[in-house]
């Protein structure tokens, strides 16, 4: 997906390429290629051999005007890979240079892929867009989420300017099964509206596709109920199961979302959920 962002000339400009296959009973990270700063350092395997665990690093520490990352992953047939990252990802304000961040996740037939990144906080003033597309082979499952939070609440900062645009695209053998662009601009009444934010500085969303959900799986999920005072949901379309949940923290997002995964990996993936370690640190 071309997003055809405004690059300022002293934007960083960095890829991250990873190829994961299968050999034997493993999963292993059998190719990495990166321009610029986006790394994977290891593989992780804290749940056994089955999984491998890789951690995507941004070394500048944050997103800036102007700033272009392009992350593509490829899961050949029968691999398990989880992905996250070591910290919340910061989108800084910018002066008017846009910054994007595109993630492209390829799953050959039988493979798992588990998009899991700590939340984005996007400052207040910043211009981004943040792209994920995700394309599915037959008998491929796909597990992820994005936790959006719009300013730095904690002190005292809310999204009054800037723009944000947020698109996910999830297709099987070139046939769409879920697609949704949102544009967030600072300030909008969109933000305070009880059919948008509703007042709530974060948004979430979490998606499983391709693991066979039925009713059963719906009714699980609707009967787990976020910690604390939110506006949340569970849809089922096909073969997508969605979760949403605005709230006033993003770890009480992360938890709701826990919960669900902890229900759902058995089912998709046949093991228990187990926790990146790097979340603990």
């Amino acid at each position: 997906m071309s997003l055809a962002p405004a690059i300022a000339p002293s934007g960083w400009e960095a890829s991250l390429h990873l190829t994961f296959r299968r050999d034997g009973e493993r999963t292993v990270l059998g190719r990495r290629t990166s321009v610029g700063p986006l790394a994977v350092q290891k593989a992780l395997y804290p749940e056994g051999q089955q999984v491998c665990h890789a951690i995507v690093l941004h070394p500048p520490g944050g997103i800036a005007g102007g700033d272009q990352l392009d992350i593509s992953v490829g899961i050949e047939s029968g691999g398990h890979a989880l992905l996250t990252t070591p910290g919340a990802t910061k989108w800084y304000r910018s002066t008017g240079a846009e910054s994007s961040q595109r993630i492209g996740l390829r799953l050959a037939s039988q493979a798992v892929c588990e998009w899991m990144p700590q939340e984005n906080i996007f400052f207040e003033a910043a211009r981004a867009r943040n792209a994920l597309t995700v394309d599915l082979a037959e008998g491929a499952v796909f597990c992820g989420w994005d936790v959006m939070c719009l300013g730095r609440t904690a002190s005292g900062e809310r999204f009054r300017s800037g723009s944000i645009c947020q698109q996910w695209r999830v297709e099987r053998l070139g046939k769409p099964l879920f697609e949704e662009r949102c544009v967030l601009e600072g300030g909008s009444a969109l933000l305070g509206s009880p059919i948008g934010m509703a007042g709530f500085p974060v948004c979430a969303t979490l998606m499983v596709a391709g693991s066979g959900s039925d009713r059963a799986a719906l009714d699980a999920c609707r009967a787990i109920v976020p910690a604390e005072a939110c506006k949340w949901g569970v849809t089922l379309m096909d073969d997508v199961l969605v979760a949403r949940c605005l709230s006033h923290s993003a770890q009480v997002a992360r938890e709701y979302f826990l919960a669900l995964w902890r229900l759902l990996r058995p089912n998709y993936a046949r093991i228990p959920a187990s926790v990146p370690r790097i979340w603990a640190t």
